[in-house]
């Protein structure tokens, strides 16, 4: 029998690797709370497919895109308007597409990770001593809102520390802010706070940062997941960390955020979070 009612409207998510990805599962669970009428689709694009994949849905009638690892950077550059979180960022992971033929790019990340860290996680942030692992589109999602909540100290570590000198120059911060290498984080004394955003040690290497950045004090939050857990959550419990998360908080509070900027209705996330593997 033939289904004659109003189309779905078509949303996705655009990452390389993306098969994992909880995206799609999040969404319909919010389409269903809300009685709103989409589909949400996985789109596999390496990085030089990027630009054609996200045109090519636009050009079909898609409404929006989620953007993931790799793709942060270049969804900035391809948005031909931008929210104040994205601007700040340089990194969008919302790309909506405009009746005008516009595509406007804005970052749910950072609120997505607070909203996260101080209601879900009941964890405070100002006056804290942080340390964020890397320093790609991944931290440049959550550096401003962070820096925001008044934190004594960030440090910020990279396997190379141009790159994380760079953000460091870009995002002027009220508090001590450095930049350094991993190995220079052996002579420090265990932060408050533990954020990792690389993705070390998911071939089954070693993770490169050394344990002493980690005490019985230190919350660890990894903005990745896995279904069987994630390296980082596993070290760092091994380092004797008072508790260790992953980042199914911060998916499911910034896929909210996104479908609010879609279909303005904000769902409730605390049901949703209850699904989810943590």
């Amino acid at each position: 029998m033939a289904n004659n009612g109003p189309k779905a409207d078509r949303y996705a998510v655009v990452g390389h690797p993306v098969q994992h990805s909880r995206s799609p599962l999040i969404h319909q669970l919010f389409a269903r709370q809300t009685g709103e009428n989409i589909t949400y689709e996985l789109i596999d694009a390496a990085p030089e497919d990027f630009e054609v994949a996200v045109r090519g849905f636009g050009a079909a009638g898609g409404k929006g895109l989620n953007i993931t690892v790799p793709h942060k950077e270049a969804a900035f550059e391809i948005s031909t308007e931008r929210g104040e979180a994205a601007e700040r960022a340089g990194a969008v992971n919302t790309l909506s597409f405009q009746p005008s033929g516009t595509i406007r790019g804005d970052n749910t990340d950072g609120v997505g990770f607070i909203r996260d860290l101080k209601i879900n996680q009941e964890q405070a942030i100002a006056a804290k001593r942080v340390l964020i692992l890397g320093a790609g589109g991944a931290t440049r999602g959550i550096l401003a809102p962070l820096l925001d909540e008044k934190p004594a100290e960030v440090m910020l570590a990279n396997r190379t520390i141009e790159r994380a000198e760079a953000l460091v120059e870009r995002f002027q911060a009220p508090c001590d802010f450095i930049a350094c290498r991993f190995e220079d984080l052996s002579d420090k004394e265990p932060f408050d706070l533990v954020i990792n955003a690389t993705s070390a040690g998911v071939r089954g290497e070693d993770l490169p940062f050394p344990t002493s950045c980690v005490g019985s004090l230190s919350f660890c939050y990894d903005l990745a997941y896995g279904l069987k857990g994630t390296p980082f959550v596993t070290w760092a419990r091994k380092q004797g960390a008072r508790k260790a998360v992953q980042g199914w908080g911060m998916l499911v509070e910034q896929a909210a955020e996104s479908y609010q900027i879609w279909r303005e209705v904000r769902p409730e996330t605390a049901e949703i979070l209850a699904k989810m593997t943590v």
